[in-house]
């Protein structure tokens, strides 16, 4: 981080390679290209690049008052995916007389070419420019030296003819590199796979990146590069096997037969009784977080591992099991909030090809998603140091059965003893589910879709409020989890209300079907 003095005598010199100066607080456009240019350091300074914002040409302020929000969206620029691969920047003010100065400090980048928006940005001097295709032959050059994860690694064994170049040229390339930028590349195949790192052109071999997303036959490579797919019938996996698939192939038809699997075969919509004229639908699992947790076992999983991606459907829950646990510098007590990148080119491409909106925010959206669907939230196991695993509960199965079943044999959970006691109580509860309601409990379940208070209840059955009649047609309901009280903590309170549960809605609805 830059000192005051350091930045007062940034300003008084002249632009340079590492140094650039704005007024601009809006546009986004020139700060990522900056940045970009910073990142991909074609001069090899080895140094950090500055954007001073707040700043005129010649080095004096503009008066800036810099709000929180204009620092949250510069910080924010780092992983809205526009700059590919992730820059490592940093954004912080100092605030002087004649006003502040934002600077973005960007370091140098371990794997160029960066881009933004397609492009990739250079510094020559004092000014930016697109790279051609000699400087971009220099930074190919650079990322080679600094190659280390196992994606950029050079895939000994294949060869140019192990990849559907058709596939890349027609489905990836178009998503990666801007139209204008494609239109006049006369490039070969094989330079214009390097410049995404998924060829490495000093040794005339793909990447392992490169196998894996476009290889005629990655499996041959890397042994455990697919998805298995178990349905189980029952609760566990000694339970009947009622179906099973194996996706393989290159990562690109496997992403989009995935996607089209989870929407058309996992989730299921099943009709819930709400009164006796209308019913809604309820879906098993919200579409969009069964598809970002497998995304993300694809993305973040270990390729050197022989094992497969375990993708097993049980008739309450889904589990996903991917090689590899917690990778660099995510832990347990920070995940999710800190990520690291295992396969940081495979997140790089998963984001092209859009399946990745924006990183560091799937897990938390797949919550919010979860959460509302009546699911509850994913379950992570980090305790299996050589495999990571999320469980998701079938949130229809958490309605029928009020939310009391856990498969504790199947699927660890960490819960508080409140959480435990909970739980037992409400499996406790689902041990005393009446075989069979009478006419009168399903007239009472009908009546209290809506609150409704003792005295209405009882008078709607043609019975006195009497504490008898209360004993023998109420509490019976409150017992198996079909009525609930409004006031659970103050049961006698002369505002008490009863309400059908979405339990007793489903028992309701079956009833009246049958």
């Amino acid at each position: 981080m830059l000192t005051e003095i350091q930045i007062l005598e940034y300003l008084s010199d002249i632009e340079s390679e590492r140094i650039e100066r704005t007024i601009s607080v809006s546009n986004t456009d020139k700060f990522g290209e900056a940045i970009c240019a910073f990142s991909n350091d074609i001069n090899n300074c080895k140094s950090a690049g500055y954007l001073f914002i707040g700043a005129n040409d010649n080095g004096s302020f503009s008066g800036l008052k810099a709000s929180d929000e204009l620092l949250r969206n510069l910080a924010g620029m780092r992983s809205d995916g526009n700059i590919l691969p992730q820059p490592a920047l940093t954004v912080y003010k100092h605030s002087f007389a004649d006003g502040d100065i934002v600077v973005v400090e960007v370091q140098p980048s371990s794997f160029p070419p960066v881009r933004y928006k397609g492009k990739v940005w250079i510094r020559i001097g004092p000014r930016k420019a697109i790279a051609n295709e000699s400087e971009e032959r220099i930074l190919i050059e650079k990322r080679t030296a600094n190659a280390s994860t196992f994606d950029s690694r050079p895939c000994y064994e294949a060869s140019f003819e192990s990849l559907k170049t058709d596939v890349f040229n027609a489905y990836y390339l178009p998503r990666a590199i801007d139209k204008t930028i494609l239109s006049s590349d006369q490039r070969t195949d094989s330079f214009k796979l390097a410049s995404l790192r998924f060829y490495d052109l000093k040794l005339d071999v793909p990447t392992n990146a490169g196998i894996l997303l476009f290889g005629y036959n990655p499996e041959y490579y890397h042994f455990g590069s697919y998805v298995q797919y178990v349905q189980f019938e029952g609760k566990s996996m000694s339970s009947k096997v009622v179906n099973e698939h194996k996706f393989t192939g290159d990562l690109v038809s496997i992403l989009s037969k995935l996607d089209s699997f989870i929407e058309t075969t996992i989730v299921q919509k099943h009709p819930v009784f709400i009164s006796a004229l209308r019913e809604e639908t309820r879906r098993s699992y919200p579409h969009l977080a069964i598809r970002e947790l497998l995304m993300n076992a694809i993305m973040h999983r270990d390729y050197e591992s022989n094992a497969p991606i375990k993708f097993y459907e049980f008739s309450n829950r889904i589990e996903v099991v991917n090689p590899g646990g917690l990778y660099g510098n995510a832990r347990p007590e920070n995940f999710p909030t800190v990520n690291d990148y295992r396969n940081p080119i495979l997140a790089e491409s998963m984001k092209v090809l859009g399946y990745v909106n924006r990183f560091n925010r799937g897990i938390l959206n797949v919550q919010e998603e979860l959460i509302e669907n009546g699911n509850g939230k994913a379950e992570f196991d980090f305790d299996k140091i050589t495999v990571f695993s999320v469980t998701v509960y079938n949130a229809v199965d958490l309605l029928i059965t009020g939310g009391g079943y856990r498969e504790k044999a199947n699927s660890k959970r960490i819960v508080s003893a409140q959480d435990s006691a909970q739980d037992s109580a409400q499996d406790s509860a689902q041990d005393k589910v009446p075989i069979a309601l009478t006419k009168t409990q399903l007239q009472i379940l009908e009546f209290c879709t809506q609150e409704k208070f003792r005295r209405d209840i009882l008078f709607n059955i043609g019975l006195s409020n009497h504490y008898k009649n209360y004993q023998r047609h109420i509490v019976p309901l409150v017992n198996f989890a079909l009525l609930s009280m409004l006031y659970p903590a103050e049961p006698t309170t002369k505002n008490q209300k009863y309400i059908t549960t979405e339990k007793g809605k489903i028992v309701l609805y079956n009833a009246l079907k049958n």
